[in-house]
């Protein structure tokens, strides 16, 4: 292996050590955020063409097992799709546990991909994509879905938790 291969090896070992980490955080904040909405708002939703509180974070659950399962690793999801789609009625401390479980999934998922594989393109429905680029669009896709929650949690009085990033 030449010293640029090194280079880059070593760059991946850290990008997946980092991607752990902030999905660790992520995991933590979300549920912050999930648990400062009282359990009767849970179907709350500002207008009627948008998803309500419960399927804001149903709708990430989903997200994350399906890129993780599609994508990123051979792990049997804990969920499947017709199965995600019927949680959104359910009460705060199920899609807090349906939470729970998502992270848990997505991290031992994240456990393993392994360096050499961030730069292999996958078939994806918007055409090809590397694996690194799955990565970033789940972070994408959960900072999109959590800040609508967010804003959720205001429009309810309610205070949402400080932000724990990286």
């Amino acid at each position: 292996m030449g010293i640029v291969s090194q280079g880059i090896a070593q760059e991946n070992v850290g990008y997946l050590t980092e991607i752990q980490q902030k999905w660790a955080n992520a995991k933590t904040y979300t549920l912050a955020l999930a648990d400062s909405m009282s359990a009767d708002q849970y179907d709350f939703r500002p207008v009627p063409d948008e998803m309500t509180f419960a399927e804001q974070l149903t709708h990430l659950s989903g997200n994350m097992i399906w890129l993780c399962s599609s994508y990123l690793g051979t792990e049997k999801p804990p969920f499947t799709a017709k199965e995600l789609a019927g949680f959104k009625d359910k009460s705060k401390s199920e899609i807090i546990d349906i939470l729970n479980i998502s992270f848990e999934y997505t991290q031992g998922v994240l456990k393993t991909v392994q360096p050499g594989e961030l730069n292999e393109e996958v078939k994806f429905f918007a055409g090809p994509m590397t694996k690194r680029q799955i990565l970033t669009l789940m972070n994408d896709h959960l900072t999109h879905h959590r800040a609508q929650a967010i804003v959720y949690l205001r429009l309810n009085g309610a205070t949402p938790p400080r932000y724990v990033g990286w």
